[in-house]
């Protein structure tokens, strides 16, 4: 291939990455086929599901407006340059991809910050979150990301430039520093790091929760077996017993818990020593602060004199009234919260570890080979890795969240319905 003077300043062609150019462009169109159909579907899913529709799946949608910048908008113009091996698009739109590159990476990394903070308020101070993530400050948190983006690498404008070793647009390696090292260092060092504190964070408060909730169903367990059960069916004595605070956010308030271990929903007893004129009384304090008292015998002493109506009376009595509050079944709830949130949680981990996972290979080869030694094709791999981040998301959400899978299904059945509908 020849090319003249100022063709070879777009020009990436060497004799060794001749053969390998054809891989990238296959991989390279894989990443905007599969990219541009799972983030679209994302959207979608969104708009049309109202289960998705929450103040964290729009930080979701955001992280996927990046990605569909990238895969669907910017990929194109990278296929072709591998194809061709040269950029084909002029000096100017040169400059615009490699702001709007730049800007898709700035707005994940900011929006991946932001989904950890998230789920570090949602168990550690759910009124905080409330308060940021209100209807009217997420909007303006989201659009503060585009903002800051913009406003970082905008001032860039002049050093975006064809590099020849990626075959792509991106800013020049010396023309721009240190501002550039300033900038790479904020988003890639430091704000991946706060993302990887705050999930550390949110591990260690759920494994304290864990461990409190273990010590909880073994005390919880303990009492059973140490409560004495007469035979007139009424405990000698209900020992309150707290649930641990555990500090993780179930999404079920403390009356819907089980009632012997709430707050709220305690049983007590009164006149346990007392004479036995003296009349004795169960106690039964409910969710609405209401109290009602039954009466109560002790247990049934040898040789004392019979009383067994009386006590059958009082139990008809009391019975269906402990029934009905004790026996509330709200762990159930509990559980299935704090399961939902783990695997929520878990999911955005795995984002986020394969948006680093996708970067380190890069950022440490241009680390490492200041005097770009390496090899050219080297480089084009750990870069055409890169691609991956932009089309994995929408595959992890499927795979590790039931809300997203069920919502992707039913969108894809509504699209062929439709299209047999019109047949």
């Amino acid at each position: 291939m020849n090319f003249n003077e100022t063709d070879d300043n777009f020009s990436c062609y060497i004799p060794s990455v001749v053969h390998y150019r054809y891989f990238a462009a296959s991989w390279g169109i894989v990443v905007v086929i599969v990219g541009t159909i799972g983030n679209l579907l994302t959207v979608v899913a969104f708009a049309s599901d109202k289960k998705l529709q929450t103040k964290f799946n729009l930080l979701i949608v955001n992280l996927t407006f990046a990605d569909i910048l990238y895969c669907s908008f910017l990929q194109p113009f990278s296929v072709d340059a591998y194809i061709h091996l040269h950029w084909r698009s002029g000096e100017s739109f040169c400059r615009v991809f490699g702001l709007l590159l730049f800007v898709s990476n700035a707005v994940s990394i900011l929006t991946l910050c932001l989904i950890a903070v998230s789920r570090y308020l949602l168990i550690n101070n759910t009124k905080t979150f409330e308060r940021i993530y209100s209807r009217v400050g997420l909007p303006l948190i989201l659009l503060s990301t585009w903002a800051i983006g913009f406003g970082c690498f905008a001032p860039l404008w002049t050093t975006f430039v064809f590099v020849q070793k990626v075959c792509t647009c991106s800013f020049h390696r010396t023309r721009g520093r240190p501002y550039t090292t300033i900038l790479l260092v904020f988003y890639f060092v430091i704000g991946l790091g706060c993302v990887g504190v705050f999930y550390f964070l949110i591990y260690r408060k759920v494994k304290k929760a864990s461990k409190a909730l273990d010590q909880y169903k073994i005390k919880k367990l303990s009492v059973k077996k140490n409560t004495a059960l007469p035979s007139t069916g009424i405990p000698g004595q209900y020992d309150r017993v707290d649930e641990p605070d555990s500090g993780v956010y179930t999404g079920v308030s403390e009356s819907q818990n089980d009632v012997p271990v709430s707050h709220e929903n305690t049983i007590s007893t009164e006149g346990a020593n007392s004479a036995p004129a003296t009349p004795k009384k169960v106690i039964v304090h409910s969710s609405q602060g209401e109290t009602t008292t039954y009466p109560a015998t002790p247990k049934r002493v040898i040789g004392q004199p019979s009383q067994g109506e009386t006590i059958s009376t009082d139990l008809a009595k009391v019975k269906p009234a402990v029934s009905k509050k004790v026996m509330t079944k709200g762990p159930t709830k509990s559980k299935s919260s704090n399961t939902e949130f783990k695997k929520v949680t878990k999911m955005c981990f795995m984002v986020f570890i394969f948006f680093v996972v996708c970067y380190l290979p890069f950022i440490f080869l241009n680390a490492l080979d200041a005097k770009n030694l390496a090899p050219q094709i080297l480089h084009m791999i750990a870069a055409n890795f890169t691609w991956l981040n932009s089309c994995i998301n929408p595959i992890l959400y499927a795979a590790m969240n039931r809300h997203f899978k069920e919502a992707y299904k039913n969108v894809i059945l509504g699209i062929f319905s439709r299209c047999r509908a019109r047949r």
